[in-house]
């Protein structure tokens, strides 16, 4: 069994995010998939934590690979 479970999210400029189970399921809501970013979810926060909880944990997953993007341009 993996780790990590797969979703797919879309960062909004004032910082919040909206997430999706899979690129289908953002395509029905309207979402162009390539504006989506994959983030890899610990089993154990997706299986017990919050909506909040997942959340919050992508929404720092997505401003460190910002930064390091920023660093390296």
């Amino acid at each position: 069994m993996a780790d990590t479970t797969s979703l797919y999210a879309l960062r909004f400029p004032d910082g919040s995010v909206s997430l999706y189970i899979d690129e289908q399921y953002a395509r029905d809501k309207g979402i162009d998939p390539s504006r989506l970013v994959q983030v890899e979810i610990p089993r154990e926060m997706f299986i017990s934590g919050t909506i909040q909880d997942v959340r919050e944990y992508v929404a720092r997953q997505l401003e460190q690979a910002s930064q390091q993007k920023a660093g390296t341009a």
